[in-house]
């Protein structure tokens, strides 16, 4: 049987910005060696969680997102292979470690690693990172304590087998940060989409009597008719496409309330955009 490794799931869609994963982080790390897993964190410049904001949307439709950014644990690290006398391994648990005495001098890990995870430490010479508070863990705390601080549970972290995870990515739709780097990141994501693609968002009045749409159909196609995305309007006849690859092209949004004539609008996308109140 497989060994049982551990991930991070990070959901966007519940992250509210708090920092409290960013503050856990620095108490635990500043001011504390923990060997043999890392050494100090400084008190500035480091961010072992770092949280990348994004802004969506025009107004009075904006949208902004929150994507807590650890170390991704890769399967196939960057930071391994650049790395020299072994100073970067992957334990059998899936965590990743920087030998905190063998990486002395090795700057190139820093910018070795794509997602901007490392960090050099100029008092000891080193380059550190997030450890998924393996120190902890190996002492049978459940999780790190960037989970244990999250009050919306935008944050959980599971130890299983290769099988469990296939499920549980399944079922959730996870998806891996910049997956085009191809690293097998451990860190996984719900709504990425988010904080990674656009949205088409706008409202919907009646042209008779000028009140909200509610519950209108919206679908979005492109110019050669392929349906992207569909949604309904809300209470206030307001609607929201997600999930819209963020490249420049035209779009057809479709409007259509009850027996009414469909009313379609055309779009020039390149980043999410409120196309205002359409009127049908």
């Amino acid at each position: 049987m497989t060994a049982a490794t551990w991930g991070l799931i990070i959901d966007v869609a519940r992250c509210h910005d708090c920092n409290n994963c960013f503050l856990a982080c620095k108490d635990e790390f500043v001011g504390n060696d923990w060997p043999p897993y890392s050494k100090s964190q400084p008190d500035h410049g480091h961010s072992w969680m770092n949280i990348l904001h994004r802004e969506r949307g025009g107004y009075p439709l904006v949208e902004v997102a929150y994507l807590p950014k650890p170390c991704q644990h890769c399967k196939n690290p960057p930071c391994v292979k650049a790395a020299r006398n072994g100073a970067v391994t992957i334990r059998q648990d899936g965590i990743v470690l920087i030998d905190p005495d063998k990486a002395v001098g090795q700057k190139q890990l820093v910018d070795a690693c794509p997602y901007g995870a490392i960090f050099w430490n100029e008092t000891v010479q080193s380059p550190q990172k997030c450890t998924m508070c393996a120190h902890l863990l190996d002492e049978g705390w459940k999780e790190p304590r960037c989970v244990q601080v999250c009050p919306t549970g935008a944050m959980q972290a599971f130890k299983l087998v290769s099988s469990e995870w296939e499920q549980l990515i399944k079922e959730d739709g996870l998806t891996g940060y910049l997956p085009e780097q191809e690293t097998g990141p451990r860190v996984l994501y719900k709504n990425l989409v988010r904080f990674t693609r656009g949205f088409i968002a706008g409202s919907v009045a009646l042209a008779d009597t000028d009140e909200c749409a509610e519950n209108a159909r919206v679908l979005l196609t492109d110019e050669q008719g392929r349906e992207l995305a569909e949604t309904r309007t809300n209470n206030y006849g307001d609607f929201k496409l997600q999930g819209i690859e963020e490249v420049t092209t035209r779009l057809i949004v479709e409007i259509t309330v009850d027996d009414l004539p469909p009313r379609l609008v055309k779009v020039e996308f390149n980043d999410s955009l409120n196309i205002g109140t359409i009127i049908v």
